[in-house]
């Protein structure tokens, strides 16, 4: 079974998003901020991360600049979320060491998409 880290801290978000995943046959860790979410990467070890980037603590884009900065997280793929879609955010994520991008409000089946590409080994197992 896949492992999915998911950085959200508002819960609505994280409660929702994280049922769909569970009924889509992923486990799924959660965290409220990119410090915690660092932690827990680097503690548990998940096959893809969601990152939300307007988080506390820790804002997304440095948490993900410090996960692709480490050798013992470097390789885990990173979905950056954003709701504050504005242009050049995709450059921008990406840039920040993100392997892909999405928006909110969350469309589930493009999310799906986006996962399958970056575990096609793990959904196939």
């Amino acid at each position: 079974m896949p492992k999915i880290l998911l950085v959200e801290d508002n819960e609505m978000n994280r409660d929702m998003l994280s049922r769909r995943l569970t009924r889509r046959g992923y486990e799924v860790l959660l965290a409220v901020d990119g410090a915690q979410g660092i932690a827990m990467a680097l503690s548990e070890t998940p096959d893809l991360v969601l990152m939300d980037m307007s988080l506390p603590v820790m804002n997304g884009w440095d948490a993900t600049k410090t996960l692709k900065g480490s050798a013992e997280t470097r390789a885990i793929p990173v979905i950056g979320l954003t709701a504050h879609a504005m242009a050049g955010d995709r450059e921008k994520a990406i840039a920040a060491g993100c392997d892909d991008y999405d928006t909110k409000p969350i469309d589930l089946v493009r999310l799906l998409g986006k996962i399958a590409v970056l575990l096609p080994e793990k959904l196939s197992a």
